[in-house]
């Protein structure tokens, strides 16, 4: 079985097409989105149809939340506050209908999923540390736990001591509980442009987190013709 981990997409309609493309190449059985399927990027309604259309499980990220009215902006800085305020009003019935219908946390079999953190899912939490990582760990119930919410590609391990890689190729030990952090496709901010996602070969215990080249010059170009902050156009082609 091989899974397509996606997410913090962000309204880039461009970046979610490379992507895919990339995943049909590779011939993905099932795709996971760990939501912020909307959010900064110009094409908000293109990307929640795309994720629907790929039949993806999805879970709900903080700016997925704050569009469908259940997030309080002051949460957000000033051009993340604006960026929400511009994709309500954007956004179809029929988007918001499916935004909220999905849930904080997703639990399959093997894996769980989370936009955030499993710590209190609610509260949209960051895991960028192994401190951060520990608190997913006394929560987990199963052996692996996709997130994103960073934009930055880690995994981290149960080990003693804790440890972590930041490497591309991650080979699992079940017996090890293992968070991965799958970075962004439409905002990565760890100074690499290229989209990134997740491959999992769930019998080979494998996952490999890949970068996908696309189009940023035409993503940020519509985000400056939407009227959205400078600064999120600007942001693309440092992978920051």
């Amino acid at each position: 079985m091989r899974f397509a981990v996606i997410g913090d997409i962000h309204g880039n309609l461009e970046a979610l097409e490379a992507v895919l493309s990339e995943c049909e190449s590779r011939v993905v059985d099932q795709y996971l989105c760990l939501g912020d399927i909307v959010g900064y990027g110009a094409n908000p309604n293109e990307c929640v149809e795309m994720v629907r259309e790929i039949g993806a499980l999805s879970v709900c990220g903080n700016h997925d939340h704050a569009v469908i009215g259940a997030q309080n902006l002051n949460y957000f800085n000033s051009h993340a506050r604006e960026a929400v305020i511009w994709t309500a009003k954007q956004l179809t019935e029929k988007s918001k209908r499916w935004l909220k219908s999905l849930s904080l946390v997703q639990h399959l079999p093997d894996f769980s999923l989370v936009h955030g953190s499993l710590h209190s899912p609610e509260l949209f939490n960051y895991v960028q540390t192994i401190k951060d990582a520990d608190y997913n760990f006394r929560q987990m119930e199963r052996p692996l736990l996709f997130l994103g919410h960073s934009h930055y590609p880690l995994a981290c391990f149960d080990t003693s001591p804790m440890t972590y890689t930041l490497d591309p190729v991650i080979h699992l030990d079940l017996s090890v509980k293992t968070v991965i952090n799958i970075g962004s496709v439409g905002q990565p901010r760890d100074e690499n442009p290229c989209s990134c996602f997740a491959i999992y070969e769930i019998e080979e215990n494998k996952v490999e987190l890949v970068r996908v080249r696309y189009d940023v010059e035409k993503a940020a170009k519509k985000i400056l013709d939407a009227g959205l902050p400078q600064t999120l156009a600007m942001r693309l082609p440092l992978g920051k």
